[in-house]
């Protein structure tokens, strides 16, 4: 299926680049911190192409440096030597306001903690990024009602996040990193605060939106029946790459985000927190 299109239209979908388009290039990348008198080595020279479209998922042992590398490809962080690129710019060449332009044009972001206002509900949670790029009220509020219908939230967008799941939750924070349109959605733990069940539901439609959408993603998690549901995993020990290999066999979960829309929007078998 062709990604740049699909039904209803809205968002502003994965250009139509090769299949071979490298969307995030790490070479040699190292990241250095002080802290008091220590210097602690978090990446000791990382080498990683992420193409448009891959589902790729990032694991390791604590202290290997899985949040440092996703801050760079985030452009939270630059490297200290090496080079990161995104989208073809590279990140330690940019102003702090040219890195903010490339966030919030190319990335998405999911945290573990979901990060919602408690006291906004679904719609306006999703919207309040989409406020801080300019655009009008009438035009955000249908991005983000587009978005709550993706992942399956239609009828539940005036609750606030104490009246939703944790299941729930997480799907309006991914619905509020797609109403902007980005080519890649960064998520670090996205299922860590979740049961089994939900966590399988969050998989299913990250698999979607890669699949019929082709949004790049790349998660981070220690989970690996999580990580099995990436085609690609690389693990990291000690701020260097020692595994990237394709997923054999990846797990599915794309039937249990279809049983959203087609048995009602609750996580199945899961209670509202």
């Amino acid at each position: 299926s062709s990604r740049r299109s699909r039904p209803g239209g809205g968002f502003r979908l994965q250009p139509s680049d090769p299949s071979d388009h490298v969307i995030i290039r790490l070479v040699g990348a190292k990241k250095r911190y002080r802290l008091g008198q220590v210097t602690v080595e978090a990446l000791r020279g990382v080498d990683l192409e992420i193409r448009a479209g891959e589902f790729v998922s990032i694991m390791g042992p604590s202290g290997s440096g899985k949040s440092t590398l996703l801050n760079l490809i985030g452009c939270l962080d630059v490297p200290t030597e090496g080079v990161c690129e995104v989208a073809g710019r590279r990140t330690d060449r940019l102003s702090d306001n040219a890195l903010a332009e490339l966030r919030n044009r190319y990335l998405g972001f999911v945290f573990q903690d979901f990060s919602l206002l408690r006291h906004l509900d679904a719609r306006a949670n999703v919207e309040l990024p989409l406020i801080y790029r300019g655009l009008g009220a009438r035009l955000r509020r249908r991005l983000a009602e587009e978005a709550l219908a993706t992942v399956g939230l239609a009828s539940r967008m005036h609750h606030r996040p104490g009246q939703l799941s944790g299941g729930e939750q997480q799907r309006v924070a991914i619905a509020r990193a797609l109403a902007s349109g980005p080519t890649v959605i960064l998520a670090d733990e996205p299922t860590g605060a979740l049961d089994t069940v939900a966590g399988r539901v969050v998989m299913g439609v990250f698999q979607k939106l890669n699949r019929e959408r082709g949004i790049t993603i790349v998660q981070v998690t220690h989970e690996p029946e999580i990580a099995r549901h990436a085609k690609r995993l690389v693990r990291l020990r000690d701020g260097r790459v020692e595994e990237d290999a394709p997923v054999p066999d990846p797990l599915d979960a794309t039937g249990a985000a279809d049983a959203l829309a087609a048995g009602g929007e609750r996580d199945p078998k899961e209670a509202t927190a």
